[in-house]
């Protein structure tokens, strides 16, 4: 594995599981450390009880530049509907290029 691969998350980051249940779904980065990215889109991982999953198992998508992104950066309040929101636009950006 390499190792600059392992350490470029940061928090606010959009990122897409590559393995298990929730392979292909886009995820905020809302915390890290140096094995486990936690993770959440407002659904079914929320806020308050985000997804661990090894770096390993996850892929980076963009660096966002959105208000929430801002927020999440910023340690402010942020509601799972406006992740879902965010992830939303996001999901049909990509897939309308």
């Amino acid at each position: 594995m390499d190792p600059e691969r392992i350490s470029d998350f940061n928090i606010s980051d959009v990122v897409r599981s590559t393995a298990g249940r929730d392979q292909g779904e886009l995820f905020y980065v809302i915390e890290t450390d140096p094995v486990f990215l936690y993770l959440a889109n407002g659904k079914d991982r929320t806020l308050e009880k985000p997804k661990r999953k090894k770096r390993r198992h996850i892929q980076k998508v963009l660096r966002s530049e959105t208000r929430v992104a801002e927020r999440l950066r910023l340690g402010d309040k942020v509601l799972n509907s406006e992740l879902r929101r965010d992830l939303d636009e996001i999901s049909q950006d990509m897939q309308s290029q």
